[in-house]
């Protein structure tokens, strides 16, 4: 069973929220704990209410307040937070196209694990954000056989439940060929299967060719294919077999093998927050033998370490 860390406060009142958060935010310092106490106790919906009844109540944007009186990645975390899903995917992609250098491990980590209505959604997010459109940007931002693979996602046109055992084998051979060949045309051959196929076909597809190459796919794409284009056909394969497993390898490597590379654990947890985050807590403890929540514990410090925290939802065993 699938499960996130952040569920629908009870009895909740975004009246008495908003009053909080504003005499919280309104005062000589900045009631951070209360800040953390209210945002990251109530689901995204929750907290679309309580901005709502924050600006009745004061006149004023809870966003743009936030944004003004918090800092560094406490900050990051407090507004992240108040944006609904599609909004803060595609906030995320724009600043991970548009900074001084493009950041693909955000592009990879979204569009490779995105449903198509979630695709969907986002698009609209980033169109009326942005005023532009995410396909274009991504042409315009990233080069060669990545680029593409990334527009192909951004299409949101996967198969859906869909699977057919008889066509598997031959998709498995055009899979194999295209690690053999590695030709232009074998490369979109390739991304084509890997982006468009339901996840249930890939599932049949990548037992296929382990049977015909003796070979696991990601071993084969890692052997034959090098950069963001081999990341985000290995990204793929695995969202395919165990998203949570996936995330789960994104965090422990963005806190361990970039010396904590703040963006992405933040991005990844208020993402997953309420969809998985549970479930990604699990296979890091079960893969990576410290849990999650003794990781974030030892590499971040003050209201940012209780922000992630709280989120993550961790247990005192859990330290």
């Amino acid at each position: 069973q699938v499960q996130g860390t952040i569920f629908p406060a009870p009895n909740f009142s975004p009246v008495m929220d908003a009053q909080l958060l504003g005499g919280a935010l309104q005062g000589i310092s900045c009631e951070k704990d209360v800040l953390i106490d209210i945002l990251t106790q109530r689901c995204n919906s929750q907290r679309l209410m309580i901005a709502e009844a924050y600006r009745d109540m004061y006149g004023r944007d809870l966003i743009t307040d936030l944004k003004e009186n918090l800092s560094h990645h406490f900050k990051e975390v407090m507004v992240g937070l108040m944006y609904p899903p599609a909004s803060y995917d595609a906030h995320e992609l724009w600043h991970a196209l548009k900074g001084v250098d493009t950041e693909e491990k955000c592009l990879i980590d979204i569009l490779a694990s995105r449903s198509n209505m979630e695709i969907f959604q986002m698009k609209e997010a980033y169109l009326m954000q942005y005023n532009t459109d995410l396909q274009q940007d991504i042409d315009a931002e990233t080069s060669g056989h990545f680029r593409d693979t990334l527009i192909n996602l951004a299409q949101g046109t996967r198969m859906e439940g869909y699977a057919d055992p008889s066509t598997a084998a031959q998709d498995a051979m055009i899979l194999w060929e295209a690690c053999q060949q590695k030709t232009g045309e074998h490369k979109t051959m390739l991304q084509m299967i890997l982006c468009n196929k339901s996840y249930q076909q890939l599932w049949m597809v990548f037992q296929e060719f382990q049977n015909l190459s003796g070979q696991d796919i990601v071993d084969a794409i890692n052997e034959c294919y090098d950069g963001y284009f081999q990341e985000l056909l290995v990204a793929i394969v695995l969202c395919v077999r165990d998203k949570p497993s996936y995330f789960a390898y994104r965090l422990y490597s963005a806190i361990h093998d970039f010396g904590f590379h703040n963006k992405t654990v933040i991005r990844i947890l208020i993402a997953r927050s309420e969809i998985d985050l549970m479930n990604i807590r699990q296979r890091y403890k079960e893969r990576y033998g410290k849990s999650l929540f003794h990781d974030i514990k030892h590499f971040a410090s003050g209201h940012y370490e209780s922000a992630l925290l709280a989120i993550c939802a961790g247990d005192g065993e859990d330290y």
